[in-house]
């Protein structure tokens, strides 16, 4: 059993309400509260000019919803040898992971059958879920019957019937985004590292849409590394159903189990995929004392490199700039972009202030997953750590067609976010 426990994946609690970002009129150089007369402009705090964002591709009419128009791309494998390939069942179809039920021990096939028989859930099945370290960079980790799990993933990685066949043959795939920022070598092998340690190929990069996870292997794998045997079911559920098959869920587990939400409640009034942002415009933000701290620790940390899963305070990746940046002020920010675009209500581009969070689509393999974030400091700047050879950097915010939206962090909601995904 590997001691550093269960993964708990990418749960965001009972959140509601996603709103999609829209911009009233086209961005402008000095955004409603980013301008001069603001405390936390950046002109004031960082003598830094105001600049006309950059919009790309995307609609700057008013009203007009800022989505990716990427379309999802075929996902990137390693060639095999076809003769050498072990058979994987068709997709069937596809649904949502929605609960993860996981424990640090073996579950049961009899909980496995009641949890399927709850009003609402419409498919489960047993998974490990563990956190290994992929050469060197702890993620979780998830050991899967390929046949039978890939239903499970993104649609364009469930469709990828050469990733299947490549992790059921004992390697491994690793999301798109871990791929390319990790530089990690497709079709090479890695190490990765549980309670035992083995040398795994990597056969693909594919999302599988599930917020924190970034490597799927097979059970056996899984097993061979030291995961509990079938420690983890995960659950799609209706909709309209979510709320009570999820606390029905949590009355059934053993002592020590775990009931994780791995979506968001989306307002149905606005159900877009993908968009940045969870509560409403009337819940508290960050003060602007606190703010002010948060901006300067942010920008103190320019020329520093770029590294895959650091957190600082001398290297960082996109998520960890953020997250490392309000822990200065003493807001706990949860460590994954994805969770941290749940961290709040979502903002209009038109009234951006600084310490607002951009978030943006950058995996064609998933075009509605949430994998790069930046902040906004005001005057029509952002600060981010873009990607591996690039440092730390403010360049003028972006609202091109990869961005997903901007939220306003309120305290109670991210602390409760992070919580959630410990």
């Amino acid at each position: 059993m590997l001691s550093a426990g269960v993964v708990v994946l990418a749960a965001l609690g009972t959140l509601a309400g996603i709103l999609v970002a829209v911009v009233s009129g086209a961005p402008r150089g000095q955004l409603d509260s980013g301008g001069s007369s603001s405390p936390l402009a950046a002109s004031a705090l960082f003598g830094l000019r105001p600049v006309h964002p950059a919009t790309g591709t995307a609609p700057v009419l008013p009203g007009v919803t800022l989505e990716t128009s990427s379309r999802p791309l075929p996902v990137p494998s390693a060639s095999q040898a076809s003769a050498r390939l072990p058979k994987v069942a068709p997709l069937r179809g596809s649904v949502q992971a929605d609960l993860l039920i996981v424990a640090p021990f073996a579950l049961s096939g009899q909980l496995v059958t009641a949890v399927s028989k709850l009003p609402g859930v419409t498919a489960t099945e047993r998974i490990e879920a563990v956190r290994m370290a992929v050469n060197g960079s702890q993620t979780a980790v998830l050991g899967v019957d390929p046949s039978q799990f890939r239903e499970f993933a993104a649609r364009p990685t469930g469709e990828s019937t050469a990733l299947w066949q490549g992790v059921a043959g004992g390697g491994i795939a690793v999301s798109y985004t871990m791929g390319k920022l990790d530089k990690v070598p497709l079709g090479k092998t890695v190490t990765v590292a549980g309670s035992t340690t083995e040398k795994l190929r990597v056969v693909a990069f594919g999302t599988l849409g599930i917020g924190g996870v970034n490597a799927v292997v097979s059970d056996a794998t899984a097993r061979a590394l030291g995961a509990p045997a079938g420690n983890a079911i995960v659950v799609s559920v209706r909709p309209g159903d979510f709320t009570a098959a999820a606390a029905a869920a949590g009355r059934l587990i053993p002592k020590g189990a775990k009931v994780e939400q791995l979506v968001s409640l989306v307002n149905e009034t606005n159900p877009s995929a993908g968009a940045a942002g969870a509560g409403s415009s009337t819940e508290a933000s960050v003060p602007p004392a606190a703010l002010e701290v948060m901006l300067k620790a942010a920008m103190s940390r320019q020329g520093y490199p770029y590294v895959y899963a650091a957190t600082g305070p001398t290297a960082f990746d996109c998520s960890g700039l953020v997250k490392w940046s309000f822990a200065q002020a003493g807001i706990v920010m949860p460590r994954v972009a994805a969770d941290q675009a749940m961290t709040g209500p979502a903002v209009p581009v038109s009234q951006l202030q600084p310490g607002d969070l951009l978030f943006y689509h950058t995996d064609p393999t998933d075009p509605t997953y949430i994998s790069h974030v930046a902040i906004y400091v005001g005057d029509g700047w952002m600060i981010q750590a873009p990607e591996p050879g690039l440092d730390v950097e403010v360049v003028p915010a972006d609202f091109g067609s990869e961005f997903a939206g901007a939220i306003r962090v309120d305290p109670a909601r991210a602390a409760a976010v992070a919580a959630s995904v410990a």
